[in-house]
């Protein structure tokens, strides 16, 4: 029985060696990434790669956008960022980035991939320390460790699934009764926490985040259907003639479309310093989920390789939380209007008008008029 890179069920043979076997270990073969092991995983091996580089390309992006912000805000005649060479490069990192994470869920299960979003966590944590010349803090270093910890125990214990993904698969997981019980219950909280958040108004962080969280179940499922398929279609596998596929691309489009919104949404209400770790752990946790029943990708799993994969989750969970706590937010400094001596007023000083008000800085005309009659 197949349970992942680490555990098996019963004696283990030349083709079902662990992780550690491949670097030496019994039956090893004739050295490190050789024999049965590296050419039943390699494919899967390379997309773990792949995911990790991905995401490490996100922060390095992300840290150049922000570097190029920072340098527009100085200068004196303020441009748009479209004009600053080092933001367009920023973007054209984190867009070959998403392409990365889009090509390596074709190449290895969810369950893998999804986690492997806190390297852009870390490394946005690390990389802002050359960057932004930030300081290091302990909670980083603390964070880091356990993060790197958390992702070598899942890379580890990760479910090993057939990676060749069919629409005639896509087609028959898609009518499957725990797909359709799952999909039935998703939609009902859904429904229940969009009621919330438009007729009552609530727009708590944990309502946001997990429709946020719900959306993403449905991104990443089409997300794998659809790379996989056109994996298999440059193989010289054609599967762009089916329906399936031109299906499960508008349900990517539209899942993340509202997804990106309801984020927004909470970036805008809440800090970052909430947002991220909260959403990491939500979005995963949903990843996983969808990948399991949609998938099947923990269905020969030994008991103990669940058991250590959830601990990686954990301790990954952990680390994002304990890097994203009491990070400062920077805000630009906005300058108080200084109105000088207000006449029938002793003080003196700056005042900040209203800037909700539809007439900045000026008296409304009803207030006007009241001091006038008076």
């Amino acid at each position: 029985m197949n349970s992942g890179w680490g555990l098996r069920a019963g004696p283990w043979t030349s083709s079902q060696a662990p992780w550690n076997a491949s670097f030496g270990g019994a039956g090893s073969g004739s050295g490190p990434l050789s024999g049965p092991w590296y050419s039943t995983h390699k494919t899967q091996l390379f997309g773990v790669l792949l995911a990790a580089a991905s995401n490490f390309l996100i922060s390095v992006s992300l840290n150049i956008q922000k570097c190029a912000h920072l340098r527009l805000a100085c200068r004196a005649e303020p441009e748009p960022c479209y004009r600053s060479k080092l933001w367009c490069c920023g973007i054209a990192l984190l867009g070959l980035a998403e392409l990365g994470t889009f090509s390596a869920y074709a190449l290895a299960p969810i369950a893998l991939v999804a986690p492997l979003g806190s390297v852009s966590v870390i490394g946005s944590a690390f990389i802002s320390v050359f960057f932004l010349k930030k300081t290091m803090r302990t909670a980083d270093i603390l964070g880091g460790t356990l993060t790197i910890t958390g992702i070598y125990l899942l890379v580890t214990f990760a479910p090993s699934v057939p990676q060749e993904l069919t629409a005639r698969q896509v087609q028959n997981y898609l009518v499957s009764w725990p797909f359709l019980v799952y999909s039935i219950l998703e939609i009902l909280i859904f429904c229940i926490l969009l009621y919330f958040y438009k007729r009552k108004a609530v727009k708590h962080i944990m309502v946001l985040l997990m429709m946020v969280a719900l959306l993403a179940s449905l991104t990443v499922i089409a997300v794998k259907a659809v790379s996989s398929m056109i994996a298999l279609s440059v193989k010289g596998k054609m599967q762009l003639t089916y329906s399936i596929f031109y299906i499960m691309s508008i349900l990517m489009a539209t899942s993340c479309a509202f997804q990106v919104k309801f984020l927004n949404q909470a970036m805008h209400l809440y800090e970052a310093t909430a947002v991220v770790p909260i959403n990491f752990v939500f979005f995963t946790t949903s990843a996983i989920i969808s990948g399991v029943i949609f998938y099947r990708e923990f269905q020969s799993a030994a008991l103990l390789s669940v058991f250590m994969f959830l601990f990686g989750c954990l301790l990954s969970f952990l680390g994002v939380i304990i890097i994203a706590r009491n990070k400062k937010e920077e805000h630009l400094q906005i300058p108080f209007i200084d109105c000088g001596h207000i006449p029938g007023e002793n003080l003196t000083g700056k005042i900040q008008p209203d800037s909700h008000c539809s007439c900045y800085g000026t008296l409304n005309k009803e207030d006007d008029l009241v001091k006038r009659q008076s």
